[in-house]
């Protein structure tokens, strides 16, 4: 596997989940193939976050159990990792320093109030929405969190774009900041709702529409948040794409979850 299409599914999986694939380059090519194929594993985030909540629910036990182990498997393939990152930005967010400082306390190995609250809040959310949609059936609460996984791993393509740039030299942040092409990512992302839309014809009626504007929706939160932290550090960083991927896959699950 040497093209560079393979590097970037190595890349992808490597620096966004914890399964055991080596990254075999690190230079802007390679990142730029990754953060492409980001959706990729997002998929794969996705489909093993609604194995054990299917399988739960198909077991005999409640929606509220399927959607805690739903909720919880993208922490466990991501270590933590966007978690970590939301908590993070929200603590620089919320200290309304500088950038440098805030740059600073966003590197810290603690958690303050503001990231604590922050999670709080967000897996709360995530895991409403899937009670509620596993409570319709397991096939609703296994779309929502394949949906949601595929959606935030695109919101780090779109992160990776041209014209954000990092807000530290080093750092995963540095190394995909700026390195996807503009009408590359509008085409992943076009593509990518496209997808996420036709899977809603499984269940009829208006549910690749409703699916559609979820996927829409969650990613416009993502990019709200993403423009904020641009003028507030001067730039992305590892932590920031954190935080984007876990927001853009509460919006799409609280859009999953509204009509």
């Amino acid at each position: 596997m040497t093209s560079p299409n393979s590097h970037g599914i190595r890349f992808a999986f490597g620096t966004l989940t914890v399964l055991p694939v080596r990254v075999t380059r690190w230079d802007r090519e390679a990142a730029r193939a990754g953060m492409l194929c980001a959706p990729f594993a997002g998929l794969v985030v996705g489909l093993s976050a609604a194995v054990p909540g299917g399988l739960l629910l198909l077991s005999g036990s409640g929606p509220l159990l399927a959607a805690v182990a739903s909720a919880a498997m993208p922490a466990v393939l991501t270590r933590g990792l966007h978690l970590d990152g939301l908590a993070d930005t929200a603590d620089g967010l919320g200290s309304g320093k500088p950038a440098e400082d805030a740059l600073r306390i966003m590197k810290q190995s603690d958690i303050g109030p503001f990231g604590v609250i922050t999670l709080l809040f967000v897996l709360l959310a995530q895991v409403a929405v899937l009670h509620q949609l596993y409570g319709q059936g397991w096939a609703y609460g296994a779309m929502a969190a394949v949906v949601a996984g595929v959606t935030a791993r695109l919101a780090l393509t779109l992160a990776s774009r041209q014209g954000v740039p990092p807000a530290r030299p080093e750092g995963l942040g540095a190394a995909v900041a700026g390195t996807v092409p503009l009408r590359a990512a509008a085409g992943a992302a076009a593509l990518v709702v496209a997808a996420c839309a036709g899977a809603g014809a499984v269940f009829g009626g208006y549910a690749p529409l409703h699916q559609g504007l979820a996927v829409v929706g969650g990613l416009a939160g993502s990019q709200v948040l993403l423009r904020h932290c641009v003028r507030r550090f001067g730039g992305v960083t590892g932590d920031v794409f954190g935080a984007v991927a876990e927001v853009a896959a509460t919006g799409t699950l609280v859009g999953l979850a509204l009509g």
